[in-house]
């Protein structure tokens, strides 16, 4: 019997307030840049680690144990909402992110922690180096080249206006289902972060 696949990845969760911010964000260049994108629902950003795919529901409890492991050791940590940058490049926008700061030392070694544990399930290690970003939009393809290069000078002019520190205190199992009115969300598990003995 086959058994349901779920589209899952590893996220950090977002307080409230910090959604709050990008959500002023998202709306200061969205009003001073006209480019055509996709803007993400500040309620579904969030700090992903690791995205999984499609995994079979049988595998759930062995990736909660790769998390559990993972994280054991490594304290709560306390983040910044940094500077916003564009990938690939400001001259040439395809993502709009805001970056962060505060403790990207653990929270890199709990991303490659993830990584590691998670390969000895079968899931493919991420090529591209952990760059930790909150993604605000994608451009459409329809974006033009003069669009996408003033949005990037719109994006270098202002930064992020109030202090928002925020402290991650758990990393969660997160399911994505995609709908015609874009991904819903939901929390399949949660694995606190916790001081180390």
């Amino acid at each position: 019997m086959k058994t349901e696949a779920v589209r899952c990845f590893i996220a950090i969760e977002l307080p409230a307030g910090v959604k709050a911010v990008l959500a002023r964000l998202q709306h200061r260049l969205m009003s001073a840049a006209s480019a055509p994108a996709k803007w993400v629902d500040p309620d579904s950003i969030h700090l992903t680690l690791k995205f999984l795919g499609d995994v079979s529901a049988d595998r759930i409890d062995n990736i909660s144990a790769a998390m559990a492991e993972a994280a054991s050791g490594i304290a709560p940590l306390t983040l910044q909402l940094d500077k916003p940058g564009a990938f690939p490049s400001l001259k040439r926008v395809q993502i709009v992110w805001v970056g962060l700061s505060g403790d990207t030392g653990p929270l890199s070694q709990l991303q490659q922690r993830l990584e590691s544990n998670l390969a000895r399930l079968g899931f493919a290690p991420e090529s591209r180096p952990f760059s930790p970003h909150l993604t605000l939009a994608r451009l459409r393809e329809q974006a033009s080249p003069q669009e996408r290069e003033r949005l990037g000078q719109v994006i270098a002019a202002g930064g992020i206006e109030e202090m928002s520190d925020f402290t991650a205190d758990a990393v969660l199992l997160m399911r994505s289902q995609l709908t015609g009115a874009g991904a819903i969300y939901s929390q399949i598990a949660k694995i606190f972060l916790k001081q180390p003995l």
